[in-house]
């Protein structure tokens, strides 16, 4: 073992220690395995990335656009619009192809259309028309490559590791979320938010970069002879015909509503109602981090004590008692810390959803259906998050900003109640297994 280097004060010496005490992975660690921390690092990089763009693209909109609620409204529909568009027949096509090339084009193409935003505002063409066509694009990138990393993480740690996976990655994810809202608000500040954008694409390719030497060894799927419309249904009987999915699609869905209903008028919301600058809405948006950290470290253990289903219940009504107290927030140095506080428990409430929520989802499907089940359950959950945003909008615009986080605020707490009285969902304690709950899948 290194010895521990030597400082010239001993608090420091101290400090060195406990960090190394800290970091020292157990043995079995998912990140002691090479494959996977290659997966992590493209993870965490496209992470920091997707800070710059979570603030740049709305704060160019609502900012140097002047985009009204309802128009804020449509740039986040137009993202949501390919997942109804493409999730059903993406899934059939993934099942039959290698899913880690599709993931490495998806972060080059999303990389290229991030750099289109401050090449249009340099040749004098930006608008929100444009926002809407890449909003589009980055859409159609999700619903394709983010099904297919799904699927690559499935095939790099197995179905008996998931829970612990996911919760790996939201951690990478948080590691971002904790540094990367102040830094890409400094950014902004220094050189606009179109700008910002290119640093967002520089990091995506430095991801496709790192994903491309992975070294997995993929199967190719064997074409099955069948009809493309025969393929789809079946991924379609399969999610209705297995019972927790389908609860899952209707609880996490029901969210996703009310995500998307408080999502188009919190930066409205910080920068028109609080008065904060780019850079103070940079440093509002590390209590997402805190949130984020503190539920990938606890996740994983408190799903293993309280079941995946409780936890993600839990989620749910943590995310609508923020925006609820937003909602109520006075538009002084209370409502700031406010807005902290709400992406704070955001943040916490969604990490705790979507690790037990996607270990669920994997761990019932058997392996040929994984990309149907992957796409099908995206596109369920997803349908209501266009109608979301533009209620959100529009309610934003003709009965205030308030009123949107409200409703979502209290949506949410009623949603969480609702499930939490639904045996199916509160009384899973553990993973299920495909061979136990899924019906035999004709080859």
């Amino acid at each position: 073992m290194r010895p521990v280097p030597v400082f010239p004060w001993p608090w420091a010496q101290a400090a060195a220690l406990w960090l190394r005490t800290r970091l020292r992975l157990p043995a079995g660690d998912l990140l002691r395995e090479r494959v996977y921390r290659r997966l992590w690092t493209s993870i965490l990089i496209s992470s920091f990335g997707g800070q710059i763009t979570l603030l740049a693209l709305p704060l160019t909109a609502a900012v140097l656009l002047q985009a009204s609620p309802t128009q804020m409204g449509l740039l986040t529909a137009m993202e949501i619009v390919p997942f109804v568009l493409f999730s059903l027949p993406g899934g059939v096509w993934l099942d039959r192809v290698r899913k880690l090339p599709v993931y490495i084009a998806g972060e080059t193409l999303l990389a290229l259309v991030v750099a289109s935003v401050p090449l249009a505002w340099w040749l004098g063409l930006l608008s929100m028309a444009w926002l809407y066509v890449a909003g589009f694009v980055i859409g159609t990138v999700y619903t394709l490559a983010g099904s297919a990393a799904q699927i690559v993480l499935t095939q790099v740690v197995g179905r008996e590791r998931l829970v612990e996976a996911h919760a790996k990655n939201a951690l990478a994810t948080s590691g971002a979320e904790v540094t990367g809202p102040a830094l890409a608000g400094a950014l902004i500040r220094l050189v606009g938010a179109p700008l910002a954008l290119l640093a967002d694409a520089l990091l995506l390719l430095v991801s496709a970069t790192l994903l491309r030497g992975l070294g997995l060894r993929e199967p190719r799927t064997p074409a099955s002879g069948r009809a493309f419309g025969d393929e789809l249904r079946e991924g379609l009987q399969f999610v209705r015909r297995e019972r927790l999915l389908v609860r899952l699609a209707l609880v996490v869905g029901g969210w996703q509503c009310m995500h998307h209903m408080a999502l188009v008028v919190q930066i409205l919301f910080a920068t028109r109602t609080l008065g904060l600058s780019e850079q103070a809405v940079g440093l509002s948006y590390m209590g997402m981090g805190a949130g984020t950290v503190a539920a990938s470290l606890g996740g994983h253990r408190l799903s293993r004590r309280f079941g995946p289903g409780p936890c993600l219940v839990a989620g749910v009504g943590l995310c609508g008692a923020g925006w609820l107290l937003l909602a109520l927030a006075p538009a002084s140095a209370w409502g700031v810390a406010a807005f902290a506080l709400m992406l704070l428990c955001f943040s916490a409430g969604a990490v705790l959803i979507f690790i037990n929520f996607l270990a669920l989802r994997q761990a019932v499907t058997p392996q040929p259906l994984l990309g149907r089940m992957t796409s099908t359950m995206r596109w369920l959950i997803l349908l209501p998050a266009g109608p979301g945003a533009l209620l959100g909008g529009w309610l934003g615009e003709h009965h205030g900003l308030r009123a949107s986080l409200a409703l979502a605020g209290g949506g949410a707490l009623l949603l969480a109640l609702v499930a939490w009285r639904q045996p199916g969902i509160r009384s899973i304690r553990q993973l299920p297994g495909p061979a136990a709950t899924a019906p035999a899948v004709p080859g």
